[in-house]
């Protein structure tokens, strides 16, 4: 039975079946690490920053599915913690976070470190309480979990370091049946899915575009993409779950994704939404030609990015299952097969540009993200750093139905990807784990990459290194502005990871890449890749639009007013002379 209350927290941490607990420790948190300490079932995953520990803890939630938890100290260390937490809530994944708190007695009087971490955190969470005293425990705690779980977010607790101390009283935690509820399976009405199956049954030509809804339903995917004759296009967090071994699947669509995603959108009469809050409204089919339809699971997201003629909903995988038997075959392919042409050309475009010659410097980034795609184990869990990263994540990264890929899609946080490796790795240390990291997101939390000797988690990192915040550069050129605050001096990253005692191999010319992604891939040991990338490469979204031409124009203009011609020759030379 427990002692204090701290150890009663890991009681309840080992009913829910909880692994491991991400964090850095602080004296409010000294009752709770000794627990962990004297409980050998549950590990306290050392990191150097608190940010860290929750990126590593959502990651560990969204490839288990199972609850995850990280902790702080009080004030400055569980504030660490809540730009993690918000891409967890926003990803939609379990995590439990413990925020420590000042002693309770000076709670209100602007004590040393004090904060409000019951207000802080009520954004970034379901749930979020203060746990004054033994009488509320295990109960407080347990309903953190069953909010967590059940509505798949981040839950908090917040404990000061002296009520963590205090004798528990002798209630047993919940067993695991009571404290991890099972998601249900909804399905919708008859009525809905009769009217659904009308739609769809008519003469127009359909486009589906899927989500991370579409989670464990690729044969339903593939079934209906085969009844209806229809294109899929997918988001970037539906690419893991849609886009391996699918004859129906057109690329995505949005700012960093396929010309063919965004016309098969574009050019078809009904658009059927499948799992995906897709935020851009600017791809969407505009006018009045072309009818929506929605399933999704949550009823707030129907009709909330595009104007819907039909919402349904339900689970995507049981809506399917029940939908399918009341479509009917269509005959006419000409839609899909325009799309496919459209999707092979596309691929065909990008394949073009990743590869290099030996010798012709600079290194095309499209050319790493290939290369790592190539020579990834079929099983590789790889997560990507946002702007330029995910770009290439999105285009060159192969699904297959095993590999996992995490990013920061719903938040957009920079320094997600290592974070996100260490967590992965922590749980799966038998996988690969491959960040692709940008040298801003790497540099942003670089303490951490220490954390990967001294956790002796394997993992590797694969720095592209272009000298600069490339999609800010590229965002400010699009509309028209001087490159301003993006450039950074970088070191050698692989000598500094020498320095530290992780292998580093560093990649300058396009005749090294392959041979030095495969040799850090085969590594057994944590590697750093320093990819001497071009600056200037053009990351074109699939559809460029006058304001946009305009800014380019006018960025240009600007460039040899101000003396900065040789932007623009390196623009044309990376880009064009190829």
């Amino acid at each position: 039975m427990s002692n204090t209350i701290a150890d009663q927290f890991v009681h309840v941490f080992v009913s829910a079946g909880v692994k491991r607990v991400y964090g850095v420790v602080g004296d409010s948190l000294n009752g709770l690490t000794d627990a962990i300490r004297r409980q050998s079932g549950i590990e306290w995953v050392h990191v150097r920053h608190e940010e860290v520990a929750a990126f590593a803890a959502g990651a560990e939630a969204h490839l288990t599915g199972e609850l995850a938890v990280c902790a702080g100290s009080c004030g400055p260390g569980n504030l660490h913690l809540i730009n993690g937490l918000f891409d967890c809530h926003r990803s939609r994944v379990p995590v439990l976070a413990i925020a420590a708190h000042i002693p309770s007695a000076e709670i209100g009087a602007d004590y040393f470190q004090e904060t409000h971490p019951q207000t802080l955190f009520r954004e970034c969470s379901h749930y979020c309480e203060l746990i004054s005293g033994a009488n509320q425990m295990p109960r407080t705690l347990e309903i953190a979990i069953r909010q967590a779980v059940g509505k798949r977010g981040v839950s908090v607790v917040v404990i000061p370091g002296d009520v963590a101390l205090q004798t528990a009283l002798g209630a047993s935690p919940a067993r695991a049946e009571s404290l991890l509820p099972r998601q249900p399976v909804i399905v919708p009405i008859d009525g809905d899915l009769d009217r659904l199956a009308a739609l769809l049954n008519g003469d127009g030509r359909v486009t589906i575009l899927c989500g991370s809804g579409c989670a464990g339903s690729h044969a339903e995917l593939l079934a209906l993409g085969e009844r209806l004759q229809a294109p899929m296009v997918h988001t970037m967090r539906g690419k893991e779950h849609v886009e391996w071994g699918n004859p129906y699947d057109v690329g995505m669509t949005g700012l960093i994704g396929f010309s063919s995603g965004y016309f098969a959108m574009l050019d078809c009469d009904v658009l059927l939404m499948l799992g995906t809050d897709f935020p851009y409204r600017q791809f969407y089919p505009r006018g009045s030609g072309v009818r929506i339809a929605q399933i999704d699971v949550r009823p707030e997201q129907i009709g909330r990015r595009a104007a819907v003629d039909l919402g349904v909903v339900g689970d995507v995988q049981a809506t399917l299952a029940a939908l399918l038997p009341r479509l009917e075959q269509k005959r006419d392919g000409a839609h899909l097969a325009q799309a496919r042409q459209h999707y092979a050309k596309a691929r065909e475009g990008l394949n073009d540009l990743a590869r290099g010659k030996s010798g012709r410097k600079p290194i095309h980034p499209q050319q790493i993200a290939k290369a790592i795609s190539d020579h990834a184990a079929d099983d590789a869990i790889l997560t990507c750093d946002v702007g330029l990263p995910t770009v290439w994540a999105a285009r060159y990264l192969a699904m297959n139905g095993k590999r996992r890929l995490l990013g920061s899609s719903w938040h957009g946080s920079m320094a997600n990807a290592m974070a996100q490796a260490i967590g992965a790795q922590a749980a799966y240390p038998r996988r690969q784990v491959v960040s692709l990291s940008g040298d801003g997101g790497f540099s942003m939390l670089m303490g951490d990459f220490l954390s990967l000797k001294q956790l002796n988690l394997p993992v590797k990192v694969i720095v592209f290194n272009n000298g600069a915040l490339g999609f800010i550069e590229l965002e400010q050129k699009s509309t028209g502005f001087l490159p301003f605050g993006t450039e950074f001096a970088n070191p050698n990253f692989a000598a500094m990871a020498e320095a530290v005692g992780v292998t580093g191999i560093r990649l300058e010319d396009p005749g090294e890449v392959d041979a030095g992604i495969a040799a850090a891939l085969a590594h057994d040991r944590p590697v750093l890749i320093d990819a001497v990338v071009s600056r200037t490469e053009l990351a074109m979204p699939p559809s460029v639009t006058v304001e946009m031409a305009k800014g380019f124009t006018l960025y240009m203009v600007k460039a040899v007013i101000n003396g900065r011609t040789d932007e623009l020759i390196d623009l044309a030379r990376t880009n064009l002379w190829r």
